[in-house]
């Protein structure tokens, strides 16, 4: 199953508290709620291109399913990561005591991300 492709935020769940526990301030996190996401995903084998669009603040990661990896945090912050593949449609990355997961399903992909008890859902859909 091919992750490429471009999708749209349709849905979250929890974006306020989980954003404020990463040390977003409430400025930056009021501006990111409301702005149209949209993610681009480019997939050749192994390899992953990963960008989101938030209104004028672009976050590009690129990685290599098993490898260690530098990715940006939605903070700015840098961190190492390994991302895993999980079945054909699951992406898992934990990187400073963060856990991503991305699934794709049909024209879906939902993006949980999980820190301590905190969990923020994402829902989008290819466009």
């Amino acid at each position: 199953m091919s992750f490429t492709g471009k999708y749209e935020l349709q849905s979250q769940e929890n974006f306020e508290p989980f954003m404020k526990a990463l040390g977003l301030t409430d400025d930056q996190i009021q501006k990111g709620k409301n702005i149209k996401t949209i993610s681009e995903i480019v997939q050749d084998g192994n390899k992953f291109k990963i960008t989101v669009t938030t209104g004028s603040k672009v976050l590009r990661n690129e990685f290599t399913i098993g490898e260690e990896c530098e990715m940006e945090m939605l903070t700015g912050e840098k961190a190492k990561a390994i991302v895993q593949l999980e079945g054909n449609n699951r992406l898992v990355a934990n990187l400073k005591g963060l856990k991503s997961v991305t699934e794709l399903n049909g024209d879906i992909i939902t993006h949980t991300m999980t820190m301590g008890d905190l969990t923020c859902k994402r829902v989008s859909k290819r466009i």
